[in-house]
């Protein structure tokens, strides 16, 4: 999602906008950040950064002008899969399409980047989001205990974009692309 890339552009569904986040968003993505997770958050510093990068790994979800979502992927060079590393709506927008439009983006996001899958983790307990991610082709393929800062098990996700390809299986490693552990998880408690 480059500046001027064209194939993100803007996309438009009623009020609904998904667009590239861009620095100027910094403080609305942080107040949503802590307005959505009491743990595991990303410190705004992150924030910033990950605003500024030059592959724009933060997409946004607008309604009327006003954040009403975000997601945050980690694009590693050389990776297969592209991993959405936290996923977040407003409270005010729950249930009206923000969450699935947000998923969409990052599937596009690692089609357009060349990857075959998209992966997450997501909290055993969250049902809405764990169905939501399952409607979209994600399937289970393992678990990580104590996950999360309070001892929460997080379920590993992945969609394979390549036809026929099956999740790959869980090797015993921690979540991430290269076997280390991520500073934390996707987290979808708030779709």
């Amino acid at each position: 999602m480059g500046a001027g890339d064209p194939s993100m552009g803007n996309w438009r569904h009623g009020g609904l906008v998904i667009r590239e986040a861009r620095p100027d968003d910094l403080d609305a993505v942080d107040q949503l950040e802590r307005g959505s997770f009491t743990s595991d958050r990303v410190s705004r510093r992150s924030l910033r950064d990950f605003l500024r990068a030059p592959h724009r790994p933060v997409i946004a979800a607008t309604v009327d002008g006003e954040l009403a979502g975000y997601a945050l992927v980690s694009l590693r060079k050389g990776a297969r899969r592209v991993r959405i590393y936290s996923i977040a709506v407003d409270q005010r927008f729950a249930r009206r399409g923000v969450g699935r439009a947000l998923l969409q983006a990052c599937e596009h996001y690692a089609r357009r980047h060349g990857r075959g899958a998209l992966t997450l983790e997501v909290r055993y307990d969250n049902a809405p989001a764990i169905a939501l991610y399952e409607s979209l082709g994600f399937r289970l393929f393992g678990e990580h205990a104590h996950y999360y800062a309070d001892g929460g098990t997080a379920l590993r996700y992945q969609k394979s974009l390549v036809p026929g390809a099956r999740p790959e299986p869980q090797d015993g490693r921690p979540p991430g692309e290269d076997g280390r552990a991520p500073r934390r998880a996707a987290r979808g408690r708030t779709l």
